[in-house]
This record gives C-alpha cells, sequence and structure tokens, in this order.
C-alpha cells in the first residue's frame, strides 16, 4: 500500500532491521543538517523575523498523515467563530505559481485556482468560508499582508513547525494515534522530519484516533513535560456527488460495495474510517501524496466498483466533467475533540500571555 520501508510495522524484525541498516548513515546527515539548522537560528546566525501579530503553527514532526490541515481548518472556523480575526497561511505545496504571494480567498470569494494555490489551500478555502488564505514561500510576508489586508489579529500557520525563519507564540503538533512515532528513526530510515529531541519546542499535542501507545506517551511527556496533551478523532460526516455537490450521511454506506481512490501519505486512515462505517472495500487505487490527477488516472474504476469514494483533498483536483466522475463520491471529514472549549480555552489563554 505505500512504498516507504518504515510505515509497515513499528517493530521491526532483526532481518528487517539488518536489510534497512545501510539507510542510517543517510539518516544520520539528515538529522545533522536538521540540528545544525535549528541551532543557526537559536545562535542568531540565520534571522528569525517577527510579526505584530499572534502565531501559531500547526505541524508534525512525522511525515505525512497525521491530521494537520483538518486541524487548521478546524481551529480557523472555531476561532473565527469566537470573534477572533483569523488568517491561515500555508507553503501551498504542488502550486504551479511562482508569485511570492498569493490570496487563494479573502474570506468571502475564491481568488486563486488550483495551480497558484495548491491542493491543500484550495480545500482550506471551501472549508473555511470567511476565513482569508495566503499561500507563498516567505511566512512572514504572507503574514504582513494577511495583517494589511484583512486585519488579521492571529496568523495560523499550516504545516509550520519546521518553518524556523518566522517566530511562532505556540507550536501545536498532531499525531496520528495509531502511527504515533513510527520506528523512531529520521528520513530516510523512519518517518521523522526531524530528530524527537525537537518536540522539546512544542507547546501542546493534539493526539488523532488515539490514544498513543504508552511509550510513546513517555517520550512526548519527557521531552515537552509542560506541553498540553488533548485528543480528537476524525469523523466522516456525509459524502457528496463530485458534480453537483448532493449531500448523503455517511450512514448510507453501510454494507455499499465501494472503492477507494486517493492521492494521500497514508492511505490507511482514509481505508480503516471507510471500514468503520460498515462499507465493504472492493477495489482501491492509490497515488502518491499530492498526485496531481489525469483524467487517465480514473480509466476503469466503474468496471472495479459501481461506487468509488475520494477525499476532500483528492477531489479539488478532479473535474467534475470527466465522465467517470460520476461514480464517485467525495467524504467529508470533520474532527471531534473530547473537550473542545478546554482546547480552545488553553490555547487562548497562552496566546494572551505570550
Amino acid at each position: 500500500m505505500n512504498a516507504m520501508p518504515w510505515t509497515e510495522r513499528k517493530k521491526e524484525s532483526l532481518w528487517r532491521r539488518l536489510s534497512l541498516a545501510p539507510l542510517l548513515p543517510f539518516s544520520g546527515l539528515y538529522a545533522t543538517g536538521a540540528c545544525l539548522n535549528r541551532k543557526a537560528f537559536a545562535a542568531g546566525l540565520r534571522k528569525q523575523r517577527k510579526l505584530p501579530c499572534r502565531v501559531l503553527s500547526v505541524g508534525n514532526i512525522v511525515v505525512g498523515g497525521s491530521g494537520k490541515t483538518p486541524t487548521v481548518a478546524w481551529l480557523a472556523n472555531q476561532l473565527a467563530a469566537r470573534g477572533v480575526a483569523v488568517a491561515i497561511a500555508s507553503r501551498g505545496y504542488g502550486r504551479k505559481s511562482a508569485e511570492p504571494v498569493v490570496v487563494v480567498s479573502d474570506g468571502q470569494r475564491l481568488c486563486a485556482d488550483l495551480d497558484a494555490a495548491g491542493d491543500e489551500p484550495s480545500l482550506l478555502a471551501r472549508r473555511c468560508p470567511g476565513v482569508p488564505i495566503l499561500v507563498g514561500p516567505d511566512r512572514h510576508a504572507l503574514g504582513m499582508c494577511a495583517i494589511e489586508k484583512f486585519g488579521t489579529e492571529l496568523l495560523l500557520l499550516d504545516d509550520g513547525f519546521q518553518h524556523m525563519g518566522l517566530l511562532r507564540d505556540l507550536d501545536l503538533i498532531t499525531f496520528d494515534g495509531s502511527f504515533g512515532l513510527g520506528n523512531g528513526h529520521v528520513l530516510p530510515r523512519g518517518p521523522l522530519r526531524e530528530p524527537l529531541s525537537a518536540l522539546a519546542r512544542a507547546h501542546s499535542f493534539l493526539i488523532l484516533d488515539g490514544p498513543l501507545s504508552e511509550a510513546d506517551e513517555d517520550t512526548l511527556r519527557a521531552l515537552a513535560p509542560d506541553a498540553g496533551h488533548f485528543a480528537a478523532r476524525r469523523v466522516m460526516k456525509s459524502v457528496r456527488t463530485l458534480w453537483d455537490g448532493e449531500e448523503a450521511s455517511a450512514a448510507s454506506l453501510a454494507g455499499a460495495k465501494v472503492g477507494l481512490l486517493a492521492g494521500l501519505a497514508n492511505p490507511e486512515n482514509f481505508r480503516r474510517s471507510v471500514e468503520q462505517l460498515g462499507a465493504l472495500i472492493t477495489a482501491e487505487r492509490y497515488f502518491p501524496d499530492h498526485h496531481p490527477y489525469e483524467q487517465k488516472d480514473l480509466a476503469g474504476l466503474e468496471t472495479q466498483a459501481p461506487l468509488w469514494l475520494t477525499t476532500e483533498k483528492d477531489a479539488v483536483k478532479i473535474r467534475p466533467e470527466w465522465d467517470v466522475a460520476r461514480c464517485l463520491r467525495v467524504v467529508e471529514m470533520d474532527l471531534e475533540l473530547s473537550d473542545a472549549n478546554a482546547f480552545l480555552d488553553a490555547l487562548q489563554n497562552q496566546l494572551s500571555r505570550c
């Protein structure tokens, strides 16, 4: 299902460890580079810039699939409902525009297409009506634009934990509870984007579809003893047609024979959520994360399953006019927190003390 060697099992056999041992020197080099980058900023050799507004980063330390973007969408909507003038800044991975600052949404209307925005910002624009969304490589420039154009009080960084060039007031780290810290190794031997010691920078942890293993929980508490721990779960709330947006409840999938179409870092989460609804998965077609769909990618779907499900992130890249798209349904996901108000209160209290 996934070609990366460290995604299959957290506990590895002796033979597996030996076979993957040649990757360890490369992991060492990657980890050294990440540490040197952080130390350069800490020593002032590389400059961190500060915005005249609060900055909350939502990121992770594990490659892909930890629920960062759904968390950003949920936070933006919840904070906006509390009267906070919030905007979202994203790198816009996969976008084709070279513009340094692109306003994807001004909070009232869509201002940029998929090529200019990238898939996740396009999804955020759909999920967060009323919230400005900006993309570009320089988060400081995005923040200044958000302040000047929209009076932003709080900038949410989508996938900002490794973006050291901008000072943050809070770093929220998300984890997939079933995967946790993986095998504990840094890329390419493992799934970590930085050594575990980087978690000492975190202010709060949000565990999705948990709990984490006891060992992973102990690691987080040892590295960031003062960080808050919160729990959430990803819930399928509805399915909609791709071409006209007609909705049905997610419960309507119970007993249905379906195929799964997705370009995700960890499609196992998607599969598990569909199975929990009682659907019968009879076919699967997966692509790499952020896959740019072409019509040929959907060829033959209707011969393999009568109904196919895809994610919101994938749906923004599939054209409704493609005939085969009529067998597709888009799964609408949402977050449910065990105590949403306590989580939001904690974040806002931390921000107020910054």
